[in-house]
């Protein structure tokens, strides 16, 4: 038995050599390129400074005034980046044996991924008539909710791809992700602030178009590794809180300055409290003996904040918000319980983390949800002032905001499915159907595993446990 464990794991170093050693030349090809475009195009924001310059100047100004975009941007960048590298990173860290994997691939992926989305969201928004593009910390936020599509397809391919494989998802997800929000924003003129469509639908139907092209016929080679423990699901939980407590500031970093602004938080605020108690509800009524399964806890809890991303800064209304995320809690936990087995059984898709219940169907949901309330606005409600927040006419908006959501639908299969064929190219040394979701593949572990020690079996110290137990050992002497 050792000498075939010794075989599969030489077989399984020699399958992975090829990845140890392109890694870190694709690390340090990429970053040197990084250093030579951001040279040759970036330059900072030199408009960030206007205000302080008047406030040098004048006398008996107000606070206001002075307050620049980066006085109001940064702790909503701040937020969303927190988002990004700890609440997306530790929401992976639920298999037993893939936290390293999780959370550390994350990580890569998203620094690799940011610089790249700064020059590509630049070229597209934010170049000057000189050829050079102006960084700002708007510009970051952008960087940010771009790696968070491809961070959203990581899912769907937790524990069965090479860190280079990622890094190829990342380069392509990032680039159809600029032209994709162009599209959307700038030529069709949707409403997107909190990204149900643009981030969240692109971005998970890239993901399970690209585990479609990569399905493991034998991934249950792998089934024992594929589940979690007490640990694990501790930590993914902490992912989830921080997720959960900063959504709000995720789909309102980017509204307009004012009441926009508010009504986004609150009704992201709202729809990610209803849903925690829906979900709650249905997963006790859909377990045995009324329990709860902290796979929906962690994941359903989240989709109100996904669905109300479109609508966020619209006039939803207190208790609308409430009823997006109520039907989300619905629809996120039955997908885990019925969606996610037919996926795979009938569809072949394999989704990891069940990104098409936390993201993609709640992403759709709020495209529509989106198009619906753009299309019933009206000055009576939003006043002549607030109508001004759609750059067309209500019924025509919503046309636009459906319009959008096809694009963000196709730019996901479409450019998932050619992604995905360059993926499966024999060169990326993925690891074998028996050896998926399991860290030894691309990181040192250590050698002593405390799941590997045997338990130490201690006697029931209540008082009265150990009296009967004192009474039976003299009873059998």
């Amino acid at each position: 038995m050792g000498s075939v464990q010794s075989f599969r794991s030489m077989c399984d170093r020699e399958k992975n050599t090829n990845v140890r050693l392109s890694l870190p030349a694709v690390c340090i090809v990429w970053q040197t390129a990084m250093i030579i475009l951001f040279g040759v195009f970036v330059r900072y924001d030199m408009e960030a400074n206007a205000d302080w310059e008047d406030y040098k100047t004048k006398k008996n100004i107000t606070r206001s005034e002075i307050e620049n975009d980066f006085y109001f941007r940064y702790p909503s960048f701040q937020d969303v980046h927190v988002m990004i590298f700890v609440g997306f990173g530790f929401l992976m860290t639920f298999l037993k044996r893939y936290s390293f994997g999780g959370v550390g691939f994350n990580f890569l992926i998203a620094a690799f991924g940011l610089q790249w989305a700064l020059l590509m969201q630049g070229w597209f928004h934010h170049l000057g008539p000189d050829g050079k593009i102006s960084i700002n910390v708007y510009g970051m936020i952008n960087a940010d909710f771009c790696v968070a599509g491809c961070l959203i397809a990581y899912g769907a391919l937790l524990g069965k791809v090479s860190p280079v494989q990622l890094m190829v998802l990342t380069l392509f997800g990032v680039t159809l992700f600029a032209v994709e929000e162009y599209i959307i924003l700038n030529l069709i003129k949707a409403k997107d602030a909190g990204g149900s469509m643009v981030i969240h639908t692109f971005g998970a139907y890239y993901g399970l178009a690209i585990s479609w092209m990569l399905y493991r016929p034998n991934l249950d080679q792998s089934s024992r590794l594929q589940r979690s423990v007490y640990h694990s699901d501790v930590f993914a939980m902490i992912g989830t809180l921080f997720l959960w407590m900063f959504w709000p500031s995720f789909n309102s970093a980017i509204t307009e300055h004012g009441d926009g602004q508010h009504r986004a938080a609150i009704n992201t605020y709202l729809s990610l409290a209803s849903t925690v108690l829906t979900t709650v509800a249905v997963s006790s009524v859909f377990q045995k003996h009324g329990k709860l399964d902290m796979v929906h806890i962690q994941n359903s809890t989240l989709a109100g904040g996904v669905a109300v991303g479109t609508a966020a800064e619209f006039m939803l209304m207190p208790y609308g918000s409430l009823i997006v995320g109520f039907c989300c809690g619905i629809l996120s936990t039955l997908g885990y319980i019925y969606i996610t087995p037919f996926l795979e059984k009938r569809l072949k898709i394999q989704d990891t983390c069940g990104i098409h219940n936390l993201h993609a169907m709640p992403g759709v949901i709020g495209g529509i949800v989106g198009a619906i309330t753009a299309a019933a606005a009206s000055e009576s409600v939003y006043g002549k002032k607030g109508i001004d927040l759609f750059q067309l006419p209500p019924a025509k908006q919503g046309g636009h905001q459906a319009g959008a959501l096809c694009v963000a639908l196709c730019f996901g299969i479409g450019g998932g499915i050619l992604v995905g064929a360059i993926l499966r190219l024999p060169i990326w040394g993925d690891p074998a159907d028996d050896y998926c979701f399991d860290d030894e593949a691309y990181w040192e572990v250590p050698e002593e595993d405390e799941e590997s020690i045997p338990p130490v079996l201690q006697y029931n110290n209540h008082m009265r446990n150990k009296d009967v137990c004192v009474s039976a050992l003299f009873m059998g002497q």
